[in-house]
């Protein structure tokens, strides 16, 4: 039995043995550039099985003016939460997405005014739908399937990159790269690893004063040399330098992606025009038509079929909303609820971040929010403190 047919035998078992809650409101926020801070007012009302996975069911629900969609896209059985839970313990999962991962960060304090950014990873055990702490790893990047993981070891840039077996929990291969690497994605396929090169630790940062750091562009020159190419069953690599300049547009860390097709990659810039495209060997090419009006920190892209694009936060309406664009002409076609749009589950819902009523900006959890409607639903409980307090986690999410 493979990690798919494990993951589907969870949802069918925990749907037929758990009654569906209750589901109350919920309000809306705002998510800025890089850090993604937040400001909003949220109300929810949930009741929940304790401290045991359950398939979701929600009630229609009421839309808005400018819905695209019917009001009742909320109406399915198919999330598994924990909104209890924060970090979670068990297995989130909504549609075809599941939180395959999680981490936190920690700042270490190092000589000449430098810190450190170590990240702690949680994986999903496939066998026992848990996250379990993996603390070998700096940096980790999820297949799609739940299958593999591709790592890095603790320091970087690193000189080889891990293939890990989620089911074992074991490195079945390592492959070798001749240009360090600081960062991973794989491409929408699972065959291709996309390594983002760096000459020097892209988290390590140069305290300023108070409390400002080099995570902003133009302090310092970024190490960012250019991005290979790695076919995962070869382990053939094929690098491009991408020259990084006097750092402009660039943070420290500045990682590339994979384009829509897996057939480009982008790497986003802190100024006009936001980001950049380039073939497999280098070479600036145009934007990708539907990807013109994208942002690279909102993390949710491009709707499965690629008919709606994920924007940034609005005050445009009585919510502090998220909007929703025409990716070919780059305007507004809805709002939605969440505070910063994480990952579409289908062409109607998306799971977002999103805050609790009357607190800061930095005390959200993940929900699922959908078109045509102004309600959300739980999938975990709500992160605290501010934007760099210890246990504050970040997901990292996978298709099955």
């Amino acid at each position: 039995m493979n990690v798919d047919d494990l993951i589907r035998d969870s949802f069918r078992e925990q749907h037929a043995e758990s009654a569906p809650p209750p589901v109350g409101l919920a309000e809306r926020v705002l998510a800025v550039r890089r850090r993604r801070r937040t400001r909003a007012v949220v109300s929810v009302a949930v009741a929940t099985a304790a401290a045991v996975a359950v398939a979701v069911a929600m009630p229609g629900l009421g839309g808005g003016k400018d819905d695209v969609r019917p009001a009742n896209v909320l109406d399915h059985g198919d999330l598994i939460a924990h909104p209890d839970q924060s970090p979670p313990r068990e297995m989130i999962a909504a549609g075809r997405v599941v939180l395959a991962a999680y981490c936190t960060s920690t700042s270490v304090k190092q000589s000449g005014g430098r810190h450190t950014d170590v990240r702690t990873y949680w994986l999903l055990n496939p066998r026992t739908h848990t996250y379990e702490k993996a603390g070998k790893w700096s940096f980790v990047a999820i297949a799609p399937g739940l299958r593999t993981a591709a790592v890095l070891e603790r320091d970087l840039p690193a000189g080889r990159i891990g293939l890990l077996d989620l089911l074992t929990g074991k490195v079945e291969r390592w492959i070798p790269v001749e240009h360090t690497v600081g960062a991973l994605s794989f491409s929408p396929d699972g065959r291709t690893l996309l390594a983002t090169t760096y000459k020097k630790n892209p988290d390590v940062h140069v305290t300023l004063s108070g409390n400002q750091s080099s995570h902003w562009p133009n302090y310092q020159e970024p190490g960012r040399t250019g991005f290979s190419i790695i076919d995962v069953a070869s382990g053939t690599e094929s690098w491009s330098k991408v020259p990084s300049g006097d750092g402009t547009g660039l943070n420290d860390r500045q990682d590339f992606g994979f384009s829509r097709d897996g057939k480009l990659v982008y790497t986003g810039l802190t100024e006009e025009p936001g980001q950049r495209f380039y073939d497999f060997r280098g070479r600036p090419v145009p934007t990708p038509a539907l990807e013109r009006h994208l942002q690279w920190y909102v993390d949710a892209r491009l709707s499965p079929n690629g008919r709606l694009a994920a924007g940034a936060a609005s005050d445009a309406t009585k919510y502090t909303s998220s909007e929703i664009l025409n990716p070919t002409t780059g305007s507004r076609s809805t709002m939605v609820r969440g505070e910063q749009l994480l990952a579409w589950i289908d062409d109607e819902r998306l799971i977002a971040w999103d805050i609790t009523p009357g607190s800061n900006e930095f005390r959200n959890r993940l929900v699922v929010v959908a078109l045509g409607s102004d309600k959300e639903v739980p999938l975990s409980g709500f992160r605290g403190g501010d934007e760099r307090a210890t246990g504050r986690w970040t997901p990292v999410f996978a298709e099955r």
